[in-house]
């Protein structure tokens, strides 16, 4: 996976519109927005620009109109943050965050039955690769 670009909090907001609305246009991504945030019009198109410059959005020109669609997937860059936070906090040892965020409960009754699912879906799927 190549490096991916640095994204703010608040860049990464209208990442979630253009990943999920794809394509969408300034303005349809500005009126999304609008209801979940306090932000301007003016705030939101610099986003935009701001993720252009950055490599992350591409857009196109229809008419009078700009449409955005994302040039990075959600999925790497979601890995990307989770690997570099893991690194960064638990020298990329997930046992210890997990320990840390049981001992802290952090992690509900449902929260650990779907990792103890995820843990026997992957021992499986180690079996199946010796066999």
């Amino acid at each position: 996976m190549s490096h991916l670009p640095q994204i703010s909090e608040a860049e990464f907001e209208v990442m979630k519109i253009v990943w999920k609305y794809a394509p969408i246009s300034t303005n349809e991504i500005t009126e999304k927005l609008l209801r979940t945030t306090n932000w301007s019009p003016k705030t939101i198109q610099t986003l935009i620009k701001r993720l252009v410059n950055k490599g992350a959005l591409s857009y196109e020109k229809q008419s009078r109109m700009f449409v955005y669609s994302p040039i990075i997937k959600e999925s790497e860059y979601i890995g990307q943050e989770s690997n570099s936070f893991l690194k960064r906090f638990y020298n990329g040892d997930i046992t210890a965050m997990l320990s840390a965020y049981i001992e802290n409960d952090k992690l509900s009754e449902t929260d650990i039955n779907a990792l103890r699912s995820l843990l026997s879906k992957s021992s499986k799927k180690g079996d199946d690769s010796y066999g």
